[in-house]
């Protein structure tokens, strides 16, 4: 097997190593076994994505970065097929991924997510969820939603990653959390993607924590203020309260920028009522 081949091989290396040691420093031998181990590492990397339906493309390309552009994707869902920057359009986007369906965790937050639909709507911001299951499953999954949870609808579109095209795309596979069929599930994955479909937030959290939606709208609260006005919000700020002005204008430039008002605090910390009427 691919383990067995990279096993032999580490010990050989080493055991060459080991011959040498006897006329080279301890040096060079740490040079010869970095140089030696690396490719069998790689290779090991590289059959443990194999194993988990991953490819070896797929396992070594850039990470998602805030600033990139969202990968565009075709894929069905709850409600049809989504094209997702098209489904996106003048809006901002939450993209929160599950590890599964009829779970107990996904459950509770598909519910809250449909109960902050109005809070959704009022910041202009679409969400869609994903699992790996197939739309079957999902149909079936928010009848159990209404049914649990107190909800009329799930008016959102739940993606259908079966073949974890859109997992792969969004690093979202869970290598610890793995099915009955040998594929990996998703970990609870957050996107706030903005209308010029640049990926604005990421957030990561267990398959054991649920995720808290109103952290998410005040997050999208500071990143709408801050994407239209020169100000950056401070710790534990919510809708209202003061801003903090960023460094790259200056205090008297400031003073003409924002009529309430700007209290320096320090000449790189200055305090300035929330802009917005």
């Amino acid at each position: 097997s691919i383990d067995q081949s990279i096993k032999q091989a580490i010990k050989q290396s080493s055991n060459q190593a080991i011959k040498q040691s006897s006329n080279q420093a301890s040096k060079p031998i740490m040079s010869f076994l970095t140089k030696s181990l690396r490719p069998l590492a790689m290779r090991s990397s590289l059959a443990t994505a194999a194993r988990a339906g991953l490819s070896a493309a797929a396992h070594q390309k850039r990470w998602l970065r805030i600033g990139d552009t969202a990968p565009d994707f075709t894929a069905k869902s709850s409600q049809g097929e989504i094209s997702f920057h098209k489904w996106i359009g003048d809006s901002w986007a939450v993209l929160f991924s599950h590890p599964a369906d009829h779970t107990p965790v996904c459950t509770t937050e598909l519910a809250a997510v449909e109960k902050l639909q109005p809070e959704w709507e009022k910041r202009n911001v679409k969400v869609i969820g994903l699992s790996v299951d197939d739309v079957d499953s999902h149909d079936s999954w928010i009848e159990d939603i209404k049914d649990t949870q107190g909800c009329a609808n799930v008016s959102f579109p739940i993606i259908a990653d079966a073949d974890r095209t859109v997992s792969e795309a969004y690093e979202m596979l869970d290598q610890t959390n793995i099915n009955a069929e040998g594929l990996p599930l998703t970990v609870r994955s957050v996107f706030v993607i903005g209308p010029d479909k640049q990926v604005k937030l990421m957030i990561t959290y267990p398959a054991s924590t649920g995720r808290n939606f109103d952290e998410i709208l005040r997050v999208i609260d500071s990143l709408q203020l801050t994407a239209y006005h020169k100000v950056a919000t401070p710790a534990n700020w919510t809708s209202g309260d003061d801003c903090v002005v960023v460094p790259a204008v200056s205090t008297e430039e400031a003073k003409k920028m924002f009529p309430k008002g700007v209290e320096e605090v320090r000449p790189y910390l200055r305090i300035t009522p929330d802009p917005r009427d």
